[in-house]
C-alpha cells in the first residue's frame, strides 16, 4: 500500500514560508521604527495566511499607509493579510504604578495662557483615537480648566465606598478635577502641603481602571504641585507646552530644567500660537514671533512634536466642551494632533528602550 507525504510536505512548506514572512517584516518593522529586528520580532504573530503585528506604543493612525509600506517592500502577493493591534508598554519608572496605569506623561509649561489644558485634552483624545485607553487627571488645582473643555463642569464623580471616586467618563476618556469636587464659583485657598494632598487624593483615590496613558494637565510654574508629581508619582515623561515669544519660552526653559533635575524625561515640545493664517487669502502672520518652539527644542535635543495656528477653532472647542478631536475628527488641526500623539507615544516606547529607573532626590 503507498501513503501519500504531500500534506506533510504542505505543512512544512507553509511552516518556512510563515517564518520567511515574519523575519522580512520585523527587518522591515526594525528599518521603519529604528530599533532592532529581534525587537521587532516580538511584535509578530502569524496564523494561516495572516500577519497580526501588536504595536507597544499608540500608532494605528498610520495603518494604512504601513500597510501599503508593507505591502510594497515585504509581501506583494495578495493571498496574506495584515492585523494590526495596540498593546502599550509601560515605561522604567523608580516608583511603583499607580494601580493598572501605565505610563503618566504630564503636560508641562512656565507660564499660564500659552494652550496648555487645550493641548492635554487633545493629546488625550488623539492618543485614544491612536488606539490606546487614556485618562486624564486635571492637576491644576487653583485653576482647574478641564471640566469646562469637556463640556461637563456640574459633573459629580460618584463613589460606592466613600473612600474612592469613579472617574467621569467622556467620549472614551476618563477623567478627574478638583473642578468636579468643589464649588465653580469658589476659589481654593490652599496653601502647598494642601494642594500636594489635595493632588494625590486626586490620582489615588480615583479608580480609573485600566489606562495605557493618563494625561496630566499641570498648573504653570515649577512648585509644589510639579515637586509632587517628581518625587511621589511615577512620572513616565513630560511635554513641554510653549508660544513662539520670549516671555513664554524663558519659563518653559525653567520647565525643562526642573524635569531634568527630577530626572523626568522630556519628549518634546508643542508649540501653540504659531501663526495667524487669514482665512481670505491664506497670509500666515506670525502674531507672537516665529521659530520660538523649534529652537526651544534644538537647544535641549528635544522633538518638536506640534506646531499649532492662533486658529478660532481649538478655542471655540475648548470653551464649548466640545473636544476637536471628536467633533472635527477629519480636520486638519485634529491630524496635527494625532501625529504629535504618534510622536510621543513613539518617543516613549524608545525612551523606555535605553533608559533604566532612576531613584529622584530633590532637595529644598
Amino acid at each position: 500500500m503507498w501513503f501519500s507525504h504531500s500534506g506533510n510536505k504542505d505543512d512544512v512548506r507553509q511552516k518556512e514560508e510563515s517564518e520567511q514572512i515574519l523575519q522580512n517584516t520585523a527587518f522591515w518593522l526594525s528599518k521603519r521604527f529604528d530599533l532592532s529586528e529581534s525587537r521587532a520580532r516580538d511584535w509578530l504573530s502569524v496564523e494561516k495566511n495572516k500577519v497580526s503585528i501588536c504595536l507597544p506604543f499608540a500608532y494605528l493612525g498610520e495603518r494604512a499607509t504601513l500597510t501599503e509600506e508593507w505591502r510594497n517592500q515585504v509581501m506583494p502577493v495578495e493571498d496574506w493579510d495584515l492585523e494590526w493591534q495596540v498593546q502599550v508598554m509601560s515605561a522604567p519608572v523608580s516608583l511603583p504604578l499607580v494601580g493598572k496605569i501605565k505610563n503618566i506623561i504630564a503636560v508641562a509649561s512656565g507660564k499660564g495662557g500659552v494652550g496648555k489644558s487645550t493641548s492635554s485634552v487633545n493629546l488625550a483624545y488623539a492618543l485614544m483615537a491612536e488606539g490606546a485607553q487614556v485618562g486624564i487627571l486635571d492637576a491644576d488645582i487653583y485653576g482647574p480648566s478641564i471640566p469646562i473643555m469637556l463640556g461637563n463642569a456640574t459633573a459629580r464623580p460618584q463613589s460606592e465606598d466613600n473612600k474612592h471616586m469613579q472617574p467621569l467618563r467622556v467620549n472614551g476618556v476618563v477623567a478627574n478635577s478638583i473642578g468636579y469636587l468643589i464649588d465653580p464659583n469658589e476659589a481654593a485657598i490652599w496653601r502647598g502641603p494642601v494642594v500636594s494632598r489635595a493632588l494625590q487624593q486626586l490620582l489615588n483615590e480615583t479608580l480609573w481602571g485600566e489606562l495605557d496613558y493618563l494625561i496630566v494637565d499641570l498648573p504653570p510654574g515649577t512648585g509644589d504641585i510639579q515637586l509632587t508629581l517628581a518625587q511621589q508619582v511615577p512620572l513616565s515623561a513630560a511635554v513641554i507646552v510653549t508660544t513662539p515669544q520670549d516671555l513664554a519660552l524663558a519659563d518653559a526653559k525653567k520647565a525643562v530644567a526642573m524635569f531634568n533635575k527630577v530626572t523626568v524625561p522630556v519628549l518634546g515640545v508643542i508649540e501653540n500660537m504659531s501663526y495667524y493664517q487669514c482665512g481670505e487669502c491664506g497670509h500666515k502672520a506670525h502674531v507672537f514671533s516665529s521659530g520660538g518652539g523649534e529652537k526651544l527644542a534644538h537647544a535641549h535635543g528635544l522633538a518638536l512634536l506640534a506646531q499649532l495656528p492662533l486658529e478660532m477653532e481649538i478655542r471655540e472647542h475648548a470653551d464649548e466642551g466640545k473636544p476637536l478631536l471628536t467633533s472635527q475628527p477629519q480636520s486638519g488641526l485634529t491630524e496635527t494632533y494625532r501625529r504629535a500623539a504618534r510622536a510621543l507615544a513613539l518617543a516613549l516606547y524608545r525612551n523606555g528602550l535605553s533608559s533604566e529607573p532612576i531613584a529622584i532626590t530633590v532637595t529644598e
